[in-house]
């Protein structure tokens, strides 16, 4: 839809001109053969960036959370997940399809997982009537929690416990570096206290395809055979890992536009008749308001915004998300306001 504001998600970000212009003057090699000079400086630099030994470029973030969990655990096993987290919401199962593992789901404070929660969900070992618990999974920021991102203090604690049992933990970060840029903590104390983790060069970061797994030299090793696996052998992969590159290296610092472009959406929101949201909970860059279901309901409530080209999601019952990304600025989250209020004084 041309000129619309199109708030449905960061995924739908335009590669820059220096992304584009990178993509055609990539040097390239099979990359199956570890030939590929350029993805090679993109995983080298991930690694380094996140503070692990090595990075494997994946295709996206769900391919890179099940390469990650079918490299940590066995057909068989469970893996603790929080309830409404990506791996559980919207992988299309592939934990047991892949993996032949199952989720055992915790329900988080804003995505974040309790110690004493996990701690309990830890399956005794050696009992034959239980699954072996081989991994624990967070998400940082949580989407479903509203872009949420997870307190430090909860990943430390988790790494504690699993350090205990002996049990890895996985990352998906698919917006990790909006958790760093929110928080001020670097990815790597953050990256710090799980073995990996899977990020997105594609989201915020304005990449056109692409996510990076990151963990041990030996983790990696086994990684890239999933990844042979799930199809995701690539070849002249460097002209997708040219634009990473420069998404990492100048694309990171400007995603507080979108948190503060997002906190600006979020208070026009809380003024508007039928809404409801609190502002302060607003992280970073994802924005979910509730509809009164006496006034508004979400698919009429969506439908009348696209037709005046603001684009959103629903997002469950009674609920839509909203996402700022680079391409938006503050003139379109004002547009976006009028055009809200407008509809919403309609119902």
């Amino acid at each position: 839809m041309g000129n619309a504001i199109d708030l449905r998600s960061d995924t739908v970000t335009q590669p820059t001109a220096a992304m584009r212009e990178a993509m055609a003057k990539a040097e390239v090699g099979d990359d199956v053969y570890e030939e590929d000079p350029t993805v090679r400086r993109l995983e080298e630099y991930a690694a380094d960036l996140l503070g692990k030994e090595a990075a494997l470029f994946v295709t996206s973030g769900t391919q890179g959370n099940q390469v990650a969990i079918a490299t940590h655990v066995q057909r068989g096993d469970e893996v603790i997940a929080e309830a409404e987290s990506h791996v559980f919401m919207y992988e299309a199962a592939g934990v047991a399809v892949l993996a032949g593992a199952q989720l055992r789901q915790i329900k988080g404070n804003r995505g974040s997982m309790k110690g004493d929660d996990v701690r309990a969900a830890i399956r005794e070992h050696g009992d034959v009537h239980q699954p072996e618990t081989t991994l624990i999974c967070v998400e940082d920021t949580h989407n479903r929690a509203g872009g949420a991102v997870l307190p430090l203090a909860d990943l430390r604690e988790l790494r504690a416990i699993a350090d205990a049992n002996g049990i890895p933990i996985h990352m998906d970060g698919a917006r990790l570096f909006n958790a760093a840029v929110a928080s001020g903590v670097a990815v790597k104390e953050i990256a710090a206290a799980v073995d990996s983790v899977q990020f997105c060069l594609s989201k915020g970061l304005c990449a056109p395809v692409g996510s990076l797994l990151v963990g041990k030299t030996d983790f990696i090793r086994r990684a890239r055979q999933w990844r042979k696996r799930l199809g995701g052998g690539l070849r002249q992969v460097g002209v997708l890992a040219a634009p990473g590159l420069i998404a990492l290296q100048e694309m990171v610092e400007r995603l507080a536009d979108d948190h503060v472009n997002a906190q600006r959406l979020a208070e026009g929101l809380a003024n508007i008749s039928g809404l409801h949201i609190e502002p302060e909970r607003v992280d970073t860059n994802i924005v979910i308001v509730e509809l009164d279901p006496q006034r508004l309901q979400v698919e009429p409530f969506v439908e009348a915004l696209a037709r005046e080209c603001v684009l959103a999601s629903g997002f469950g019952a009674n609920r839509v998300r909203f996402v700022t990304h680079y391409g938006i600025d503050r003139e379109d989250i004002d547009r976006a306001l009028e055009v809200i209020s407008s509809v919403a004084g309609e119902r």
